[in-house]
Protein backbone atom coordinates (compact mmCIF):
# COMPACT_ATOMS: atom_id res chain seq x y z
CA UNK A 1 0.00 0.00 0.00
CA UNK A 2 1.39 3.38 -0.99
CA UNK A 3 0.19 6.36 1.03
CA UNK A 4 0.46 9.99 0.04
CA UNK A 5 -0.22 12.93 2.34
CA UNK A 6 -0.71 16.35 0.78
CA UNK A 7 -1.52 20.09 1.11
CA UNK A 8 -2.47 23.02 -1.22
CA UNK A 9 -2.16 26.80 -3.25
CA UNK A 10 -3.38 28.76 -7.14
CA UNK A 11 -2.93 30.59 -10.35
CA UNK A 12 -4.62 31.65 -13.60
CA UNK A 13 -4.36 32.80 -17.21
CA UNK A 14 -4.15 30.83 -20.43
CA UNK A 15 -1.75 31.40 -23.36
CA UNK A 16 0.69 28.80 -24.64
CA UNK A 17 4.28 28.80 -23.35
CA UNK A 18 7.11 29.52 -25.74
CA UNK A 19 10.89 29.13 -25.66
CA UNK A 20 12.96 32.22 -26.29
CA UNK A 21 12.79 32.92 -29.98
CA UNK A 22 10.09 30.27 -30.64
CA UNK A 23 6.36 30.04 -30.69
CA UNK A 24 4.44 27.94 -28.15
CA UNK A 25 2.41 24.95 -29.31
CA UNK A 26 1.51 21.33 -28.71
CA UNK A 27 4.80 19.46 -29.21
CA UNK A 28 7.97 21.48 -29.76
CA UNK A 29 10.93 19.13 -29.19
CA UNK A 30 13.73 21.64 -29.60
CA UNK A 31 16.66 21.29 -27.20
CA UNK A 32 18.46 23.30 -24.55
CA UNK A 33 21.86 22.62 -22.96
CA UNK A 34 21.93 20.03 -20.19
CA UNK A 35 23.16 20.74 -16.70
CA UNK A 36 26.63 19.61 -15.61
CA UNK A 37 25.23 18.04 -12.43
CA UNK A 38 25.19 14.23 -12.37
CA UNK A 39 21.91 12.41 -11.87
CA UNK A 40 22.77 9.85 -9.22
CA UNK A 41 20.28 7.15 -10.21
CA UNK A 42 20.72 7.17 -13.98
CA UNK A 43 17.92 5.67 -16.07
CA UNK A 44 18.34 1.94 -15.53
CA UNK A 45 15.04 0.06 -15.84
CA UNK A 46 14.95 -0.45 -12.04
CA UNK A 47 14.88 3.36 -11.72
CA UNK A 48 12.40 3.97 -14.52
CA UNK A 49 9.97 1.42 -13.05
CA UNK A 50 9.84 3.57 -9.93
CA UNK A 51 9.49 6.79 -11.92
CA UNK A 52 6.67 5.39 -14.05
CA UNK A 53 4.68 4.55 -10.90
CA UNK A 54 4.54 8.24 -10.01
CA UNK A 55 1.35 10.15 -10.72
CA UNK A 56 0.07 13.64 -10.04
CA UNK A 57 -2.08 12.18 -7.27
CA UNK A 58 0.67 10.32 -5.40
CA UNK A 59 3.49 12.78 -6.10
CA UNK A 60 1.98 16.27 -6.57
CA UNK A 61 -1.18 16.15 -4.48
CA UNK A 62 -0.12 19.27 -2.56
CA UNK A 63 -0.32 21.25 -5.82
CA UNK A 64 -3.50 19.96 -7.46
CA UNK A 65 -6.05 22.14 -5.65
CA UNK A 66 -4.14 25.22 -6.87
CA UNK A 67 -3.95 24.15 -10.52
CA UNK A 68 -6.36 26.10 -12.79
CA UNK A 69 -7.71 24.30 -15.84
CA UNK A 70 -6.13 26.88 -18.16
CA UNK A 71 -2.68 26.95 -16.53
CA UNK A 72 0.60 27.12 -18.43
CA UNK A 73 2.80 24.59 -16.60
CA UNK A 74 6.51 23.81 -16.76
CA UNK A 75 7.54 20.42 -15.33
CA UNK A 76 11.27 20.47 -14.58
CA UNK A 77 13.05 17.10 -14.53
CA UNK A 78 10.04 15.32 -16.00
CA UNK A 79 11.71 11.95 -16.62
CA UNK A 80 9.39 9.44 -18.35
CA UNK A 81 6.53 11.91 -18.10
CA UNK A 82 3.83 10.17 -16.08
CA UNK A 83 3.37 13.14 -13.72
CA UNK A 84 3.71 15.59 -16.63
CA UNK A 85 0.98 13.94 -18.67
CA UNK A 86 -1.25 13.74 -15.57
CA UNK A 87 -0.82 17.49 -15.09
CA UNK A 88 -1.71 18.06 -18.74
CA UNK A 89 -4.94 16.10 -18.27
CA UNK A 90 -5.81 18.41 -15.37
CA UNK A 91 -5.32 21.59 -17.43
CA UNK A 92 -7.42 20.82 -20.54
CA UNK A 93 -7.50 24.50 -21.50
CA UNK A 94 -3.83 25.02 -20.72
CA UNK A 95 -0.43 23.79 -21.90
CA UNK A 96 2.27 21.72 -20.18
CA UNK A 97 5.96 21.61 -21.09
CA UNK A 98 8.20 18.92 -19.63
CA UNK A 99 11.97 19.27 -19.65
CA UNK A 100 14.75 16.90 -18.67
CA UNK A 101 18.52 16.96 -19.06
CA UNK A 102 18.45 13.38 -20.43
CA UNK A 103 17.16 13.43 -23.98
CA UNK A 104 16.74 9.65 -24.21
CA UNK A 105 14.17 9.49 -21.41
CA UNK A 106 12.04 12.10 -23.18
CA UNK A 107 11.15 9.59 -25.87
CA UNK A 108 9.43 7.54 -23.16
CA UNK A 109 7.59 10.69 -22.08
CA UNK A 110 6.38 11.34 -25.63
CA UNK A 111 5.21 7.75 -25.89
CA UNK A 112 3.27 8.18 -22.64
CA UNK A 113 1.55 11.30 -23.98
CA UNK A 114 0.71 9.55 -27.24
CA UNK A 115 -0.58 6.46 -25.44
CA UNK A 116 -2.95 8.60 -23.42
CA UNK A 117 -3.91 10.88 -26.31
CA UNK A 118 -2.77 13.98 -24.44
CA UNK A 119 -2.08 16.67 -27.04
CA UNK A 120 -1.53 19.72 -24.77
CA UNK A 121 1.92 18.59 -23.65
CA UNK A 122 5.37 18.83 -25.19
CA UNK A 123 8.85 17.74 -24.13
CA UNK A 124 12.27 19.35 -24.53
CA UNK A 125 15.82 18.79 -23.37
CA UNK A 126 16.50 21.49 -20.80
CA UNK A 127 18.75 22.86 -18.07
CA UNK A 128 17.20 24.01 -14.81
CA UNK A 129 20.02 26.53 -14.33
CA UNK A 130 19.29 28.15 -17.69
CA UNK A 131 15.67 27.63 -18.69
CA UNK A 132 15.13 28.60 -22.31
CA UNK A 133 11.96 30.60 -21.71
CA UNK A 134 11.14 34.27 -21.35
CA UNK A 135 10.52 35.82 -17.94
CA UNK A 136 7.02 35.18 -16.65
CA UNK A 137 6.11 32.50 -19.20
CA UNK A 138 4.40 30.01 -16.86
CA UNK A 139 1.61 30.05 -14.31
CA UNK A 140 3.09 27.05 -12.49
CA UNK A 141 6.66 25.75 -12.46
CA UNK A 142 6.89 22.28 -10.91
CA UNK A 143 9.79 20.00 -9.94
CA UNK A 144 9.48 16.57 -8.34
CA UNK A 145 12.57 14.91 -6.78
CA UNK A 146 14.91 17.27 -8.66
CA UNK A 147 16.46 19.71 -6.19
CA UNK A 148 18.09 16.96 -4.11
CA UNK A 149 20.34 16.09 -7.08
CA UNK A 150 21.57 19.62 -7.76
CA UNK A 151 24.78 21.25 -6.55
CA UNK A 152 23.00 24.63 -6.35
CA UNK A 153 19.29 24.15 -5.62
CA UNK A 154 18.89 27.83 -4.64
CA UNK A 155 20.06 28.94 -8.09
CA UNK A 156 17.66 26.44 -9.66
CA UNK A 157 14.73 27.78 -7.64
CA UNK A 158 15.66 31.34 -8.59
CA UNK A 159 15.65 30.37 -12.27
CA UNK A 160 12.29 28.62 -11.85
CA UNK A 161 11.00 31.82 -10.22
CA UNK A 162 12.22 33.86 -13.19
CA UNK A 163 10.09 31.95 -15.71
CA UNK A 164 7.01 32.01 -13.45
CA UNK A 165 4.57 34.86 -13.90
CA UNK A 166 4.08 37.30 -10.98
CA UNK A 167 1.45 35.79 -8.71
CA UNK A 168 2.08 32.33 -10.15
CA UNK A 169 3.54 29.35 -8.32
CA UNK A 170 6.79 27.44 -8.05
CA UNK A 171 6.10 23.98 -6.61
CA UNK A 172 8.73 21.49 -5.49
CA UNK A 173 8.73 18.17 -3.65
CA UNK A 174 11.78 16.19 -2.55
CA UNK A 175 12.42 13.15 -0.41
CA UNK A 176 14.47 13.21 2.77
CA UNK A 177 16.71 10.14 3.02
CA UNK A 178 17.74 10.90 6.58
CA UNK A 179 14.09 10.59 7.56
CA UNK A 180 13.49 7.15 6.01
CA UNK A 181 12.57 4.42 8.44
CA UNK A 182 11.50 0.81 8.13
CA UNK A 183 10.71 -2.47 9.83
CA UNK A 184 12.08 -5.05 10.48
CA UNK A 185 15.34 -3.47 11.55
CA UNK A 186 18.26 -4.67 9.46
CA UNK A 187 21.84 -3.40 9.78
CA UNK A 188 22.19 -3.86 6.03
CA UNK A 189 19.48 -1.28 5.36
CA UNK A 190 21.03 1.10 7.88
CA UNK A 191 24.33 0.73 6.02
CA UNK A 192 22.52 1.26 2.69
CA UNK A 193 20.97 4.50 4.00
CA UNK A 194 24.39 5.83 5.07
CA UNK A 195 25.93 4.78 1.75
CA UNK A 196 23.22 6.48 -0.27
CA UNK A 197 23.65 9.75 1.58
CA UNK A 198 27.44 9.59 1.17
CA UNK A 199 27.25 8.88 -2.56
CA UNK A 200 24.70 11.64 -3.14
CA UNK A 201 26.89 14.18 -1.35
CA UNK A 202 29.99 12.99 -3.19
CA UNK A 203 28.19 14.00 -6.39
CA UNK A 204 27.26 17.41 -4.98
CA UNK A 205 23.64 16.64 -4.10
CA UNK A 206 21.74 16.82 -0.83
CA UNK A 207 19.86 13.60 0.05
CA UNK A 208 18.08 15.25 2.99
CA UNK A 209 16.55 17.86 0.71
CA UNK A 210 12.99 17.61 2.00
CA UNK A 211 13.71 19.40 5.28
CA UNK A 212 15.68 22.11 3.47
CA UNK A 213 13.13 23.17 0.83
CA UNK A 214 11.68 26.02 2.87
CA UNK A 215 15.14 27.42 3.59
CA UNK A 216 16.22 27.10 -0.04
CA UNK A 217 13.06 28.88 -1.21
CA UNK A 218 13.68 31.77 1.17
CA UNK A 219 17.26 32.06 -0.08
CA UNK A 220 15.95 32.10 -3.66
CA UNK A 221 13.95 35.23 -2.91
CA UNK A 222 10.48 33.87 -2.20
CA UNK A 223 8.54 35.42 0.68
CA UNK A 224 5.08 33.81 0.42
CA UNK A 225 5.83 30.13 0.89
CA UNK A 226 3.50 27.34 1.95
CA UNK A 227 5.57 24.42 3.27
CA UNK A 228 4.10 20.99 3.91
CA UNK A 229 5.03 17.31 3.97
CA UNK A 230 3.88 14.15 2.26
CA UNK A 231 4.86 10.49 2.38
CA UNK A 232 4.97 7.21 0.54
CA UNK A 233 4.63 3.97 2.50
CA UNK A 234 5.45 0.56 1.03
CA UNK A 235 4.08 -2.60 2.64
CA UNK A 236 2.23 -5.76 1.63
CA UNK A 237 3.55 -8.51 -0.69
CA UNK A 238 3.30 -6.57 -3.97
CA UNK A 239 4.84 -3.35 -2.69
CA UNK A 240 7.61 -5.15 -0.81
CA UNK A 241 8.61 -7.19 -3.83
CA UNK A 242 8.54 -4.19 -6.15
CA UNK A 243 10.37 -1.73 -3.89
CA UNK A 244 12.85 -4.15 -2.32
CA UNK A 245 13.89 -5.85 -5.53
CA UNK A 246 14.07 -2.50 -7.30
CA UNK A 247 16.68 -1.31 -4.80
CA UNK A 248 18.54 -4.62 -4.96
CA UNK A 249 18.87 -4.05 -8.72
CA UNK A 250 19.87 -0.42 -8.30
CA UNK A 251 22.73 -1.45 -6.04
CA UNK A 252 24.12 -4.12 -8.36
CA UNK A 253 23.09 -3.08 -11.88
CA UNK A 254 22.43 0.68 -12.07
CA UNK A 255 24.72 3.74 -12.16
CA UNK A 256 24.17 4.21 -8.41
CA UNK A 257 26.36 1.19 -7.69
CA UNK A 258 28.93 2.29 -10.23
CA UNK A 259 29.22 5.70 -8.61
CA UNK A 260 29.54 4.22 -5.12
CA UNK A 261 32.49 2.13 -6.34
CA UNK A 262 34.05 4.95 -8.37
CA UNK A 263 34.12 7.20 -5.30
CA UNK A 264 35.61 4.50 -3.12
CA UNK A 265 32.53 4.34 -0.89
CA UNK A 266 31.71 0.66 -1.49
CA UNK A 267 33.02 -2.45 -3.19
CA UNK A 268 31.04 -4.71 -5.49
CA UNK A 269 30.90 -7.21 -2.63
CA UNK A 270 29.45 -4.53 -0.35
CA UNK A 271 26.78 -3.73 -2.92
CA UNK A 272 25.76 -7.37 -3.28
CA UNK A 273 25.58 -7.70 0.51
CA UNK A 274 23.34 -4.63 0.76
CA UNK A 275 21.20 -5.89 -2.11
CA UNK A 276 20.64 -9.07 -0.11
CA UNK A 277 19.45 -6.95 2.84
CA UNK A 278 16.83 -5.43 0.53
CA UNK A 279 15.76 -8.91 -0.57
CA UNK A 280 15.41 -9.97 3.08
CA UNK A 281 13.20 -6.96 3.74
CA UNK A 282 11.09 -7.70 0.65
CA UNK A 283 10.58 -11.29 1.81
CA UNK A 284 9.45 -10.35 5.33
CA UNK A 285 5.71 -10.40 5.93
CA UNK A 286 6.32 -7.66 8.52
CA UNK A 287 8.06 -5.41 5.97
CA UNK A 288 7.11 -1.70 6.10
CA UNK A 289 9.01 1.24 4.61
CA UNK A 290 8.26 4.95 5.08
CA UNK A 291 9.56 7.75 2.85
CA UNK A 292 8.92 11.37 3.91
CA UNK A 293 8.94 14.30 1.49
CA UNK A 294 9.17 18.03 1.97
CA UNK A 295 6.89 20.16 -0.22
CA UNK A 296 6.82 23.87 -1.04
CA UNK A 297 4.39 26.12 -2.88
CA UNK A 298 6.03 29.48 -3.51
CA UNK A 299 4.23 32.53 -4.88
CA UNK A 300 6.24 34.30 -7.56
CA UNK A 301 6.75 37.89 -6.38
CA UNK A 302 5.72 40.82 -8.57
Amino acid sequence: MKLTLAAQPAVSQPCSPGRRGTQGGARDDGGMPSTSDTYLHGHHDSVLRSHRWRTAENSAGYLLARLPTDARVLDVGCGPGTITVDLAARVPDGQVTGIDAAGDVLELARQEADRRGQANVRFEVGDVYGLGFDDGTFDVVHAHQVLQHLSDPVAALAEMRRVGRPGGLVAARDGDYGGFFWFPDDPGLTEWQALYRNVARALGGEPDAGRRLLSWARQAGFAAIEASAGAWCYTGPQDRSWWGNSWAERLTESPFGDRAVEHGLATRQDLERLAEAWRRWAASEDGWFFIPHGEILCEVPA
